[in-house]
């Protein structure tokens, strides 16, 4: 199997071992991008598939503690990483780890009751780069390579089919005057791989997501030159015509009737760069806590969150006149008057974890495309999601039936699909699976930094004048990482040898 696809082809060598079958060092499997030193990542990791003495995958959790992982440097007395091993309770783990310091060679030790897993120790002949390295591999298409990247992403594609032509200097004239004064805005240019800002708005507390993005891409590889705008509000902003004079605006979130251009939202872009950080909900988190086994799950479709869409209004609404099918409650109200009587009172807030002790989870818009479909995706509940004008970058991908249970615009029909959801028990599961696999394999941190560098690198290519630095522009500077500082490698671009 080759690397990407090693997940989906390992899942169908054999049927899955006996519940109480014992894993075996020698025939257990272990891969993924973490065992690769040229793929730097805020946090990496690999896959463990526990594989018993008969070559059969173990689906079922062999206990949390099974595998031991240990890191080390044989030229560094303590390496500073943080390791965790999580169970997926379903035979598989995932292993994280983060590092705080370059270091020379590294070698990864997976232990099964103190014997060699698979083909441990994983020697990473280094230098091994960590996060905050500024040292970035000057050829785009090598680092695309290491990293494993698609050839294309077709959301990419759609979004830059209206742009054949990008021009720097004109949208430098026309977009800050066309939206500048209403609209929270940030102008960017990349030039010789640093990063350069101006900002436009009042509400520009956003643009630090941004700014870490693009930092933490220009530490690992040499982004071409460029100049383009971001939108730091919620609502795509271009809605002209493609017939009509369009300009390319790139937004965390995109609609049918708008033409912005899509990237990562902030929340997942956030939690790529903060795993093992900041935040404690993210795409390796996750895969750890989808609480209890499917059969042990609650058979009720359960939502929280605010009251930022009317149709929210309408589901808190459906949830108190039919308790049985539906737990939905609201956790906090801003944007309508909180009619106790119409709503119930509100509720704490519940831990993300938590919402996976029920079977079926609803997904619906909030002011735009509500963000947490990544994580729910992620779980081992069934999403049942709204039918909806707003998308994420990769909800283009995701097919109805396949990956989640469609609900109408107006929920007309929630009722229905969830009592066709209890009705359909072995179906439903295999959605929640297939769903489960698509975030997997789609929405990890390393395709998200693909994505971003594609979007940059096809965007650049269609600009027609010079990318400036502006008057009113400042330096994004990267962080000084004082206490490990790193030594590049690498000869960058422009310098002298």
């Amino acid at each position: 199997c080759s690397f990407s696809s090693l997940l989906s082809c390992k899942r169908h060598e054999l049927p899955g071992a006996q519940a109480d079958s014992v894993p075996s060092a020698a025939k257990t499997l272990v891969w993924g991008p973490g065992l690769e030193a040229n793929i730097v990542l805020p946090a990496r990791f690999f896959y463990i598939q526990a594989v018993d003495s008969s070559g059969r995958n173990l689906t079922a959790s062999p206990g949390e503690k099974t595998f031991e992982v240990k890191i080390v440097s044989p030229v560094e007395e303590f390496t500073r990483i943080w390791i965790q091993v999580l169970d997926r309770q379903d035979g598989s783990f995932l292993v994280r780890y983060r590092m705080y310091a370059t270091y020379t060679d590294l070698y990864i030790h997976i232990l099964l009751k103190n014997k060699h897993v698979a083909n441990s120790p994983f020697i990473l002949n280094g230098p091994v780069y960590h996060e905050g390295c500024d040292c970035p591999q000057s050829s785009g298409s090598v680092w695309e390579t290491h990293m494993h990247c698609p050839q294309s992403f077709p959301q990419i594609d759609r979004d830059l089919a209206l742009y054949a032509s990008v021009d720097p200097e004109r949208n430098a004239q026309e977009i800050p005057q066309r939206f500048g004064q209403r609209q929270s805005l940030c102008h960017y240019t990349v030039k010789s791989n640093k990063v350069y800002v101006k900002t436009f708005g009042e509400h520009v507390g956003f643009r630090i997501f941004m700014d870490s993005i693009l930092l933490s891409l220009t530490r690992k590889v040499q982004l071409p030159d460029m100049e383009f705008f971001v939108n730091l509000g919620d609502w795509p902003l271009e809605k002209r015509k493609p017939t009509e004079k369009i300009h390319p605006i790139f937004s965390w979130c995109g609609s049918n009737n708008t033409r912005d251009i899509v990237m990562p939202t902030y929340d997942l872009t956030e939690s790529v760069l903060e795993t093992m950080g900041r935040v404690s909900l993210d795409m390796m988190s996750v895969q750890a806590n989808t609480g209890p086994p499917w059969p042990e799950k609650n058979a009720t479709a359960f939502w929280r969150g605010r009251d930022s869409r009317q149709e929210r209004l309408e589901l808190v609404k459906l949830s108190r006149a039919h308790p049985n099918m539906i737990d939905a409650a609201f956790t906090n109200f801003f944007f309508f008057k909180h009619d106790e009587s119409l709503y119930g009172p509100l509720v704490k807030h519940v831990s993300f974890f938590d919402f996976f002790k029920y079977k079926y989870q609803i997904n619906i818009d909030g002011t735009v495309a509500a963000y947490r479909l990544p994580y729910l995706l992620a779980g081992d509940s069934v999403v049942l999601k709204q039918d909806s004008s707003y998308y994420e970058h990769f909800y283009n991908e995701l097919r109805p039936w396949e990956h989640y249970i469609p609900i109408r615009a107006d929920l007309g029909d929630l009722l229905e699909k969830i009592q066709w959801a209890r009705d359909h028990d072995e179906e439903v599961k295999k959605i929640a699976l297939t769903g489960q696999q698509f975030a997997r394999n789609h929405l990890m941190g390393d395709r998200v930094f693909c994505y971003y560098y594609k979007l940059f690198q096809e965007y650049a290519k269609r600009q027609v004048t010079e990318p400036n630095i502006r008057e009113g522009m400042e330096l994004v500077e990267q962080p000084s990482d004082d206490l490990f500082p790193c030594s590049c490698h690498r000869t960058r671009v422009g310098d002298t040898k």
